[in-house]
């Protein structure tokens, strides 16, 4: 008996010693699907999302205005279905073509896709010297990194949009009001003008340094082209920089 009890203790103290030895506590860093991971580091208690985990972005339209001669704003508008993923520094490529299908100019960038929210990748002023485009094209170059990520801007409101113009430009003022007790960080805010038919207008981007707990900020935009009082809505999409 005493035998027995004593091979026991050496058994267990040998498989303390493997355990200290050769056993590593699961990480969402260490390349295998373990812990309570759904996927390879990614699901469950990892703030990146499992590739089955999320819906993909939609890209609803992509658009170009003149703004000057020679220069154009672009945009594409995409729509993030998750509501609790967020996929910052998305990569993408935008292709501009003349009418006989002919490559203007093309650039890279990058688009943070905000939890339940849409967007726009955004490009002003792209100069294309005295070619005349007919489309642009929008395409992803690479998948969004989803990461689990609550709305940040619940508290932000949109207070006033104060638009006019004549026949030299137009302008438009947002006004926003922080509701939360904490302050904001560094925003993105874009905007969008739509015709009767929702047909989008023109399109810019502006920047807000911050944003005060239960204070208001102004984002101001400017256009030098005048719209003919073709705007009959305004969409203001802010994002967390």
């Amino acid at each position: 008996m005493y035998g027995g009890t004593t091979t026991l203790i050496i058994v267990a103290i040998l498989v303390i010693l493997g355990l200290r030895l050769f056993y590593t506590t699961p990480t969402c860093f260490d390349g295998k699907m373990n812990g309570n991971e759904i996927g390879i580091d990614c699901g469950g208690s990892c703030t990146k999302l499992c590739q089955n985990a999320f819906m993909s972005p939609v890209v609803n339209w992509t658009r170009f205005e003149q703004v000057a001669p020679h220069l154009y704003n672009i945009a594409a508008y995409i729509v993030n279905p998750n509501i609790d993923g967020e996929a910052p520094n998305v990569p993408y490529h935008v292709q501009m073509y003349d009418n006989r299908g002919v490559l203007i100019t093309e650039y890279d960038g990058t688009v943070t896709l905000p939890p339940h929210r849409n967007v726009l990748a955004f490009q002003g002023a792209v100069n294309i010297q005295e070619r005349i485009p007919a489309k642009v094209l929008f395409e992803f170059t690479g998948a969004p990194n989803w990461k689990k990520q609550g709305d940040r801007l619940v508290s932000l409101l949109i207070t006033n949009k104060q638009y006019s113009e004549d026949e030299n430009g137009s302008s438009l003022i947002v006004t926003l009001k922080n509701s939360s007790v904490e302050s904001l960080g560094r925003t993105a805010v874009y905007v969008v003008l739509y015709d009767k038919n929702s047909n989008a207008l023109g399109f810019s981007k502006t920047i807000i340094d911050g944003i005060d707990a239960g204070a208001t900020a102004t984002a101001p935009f400017t256009w030098p082209v005048s719209r003919q009082g073709k705007v009959i809505s305004i969409e203001v999409l802010p994002v967390v920089e």
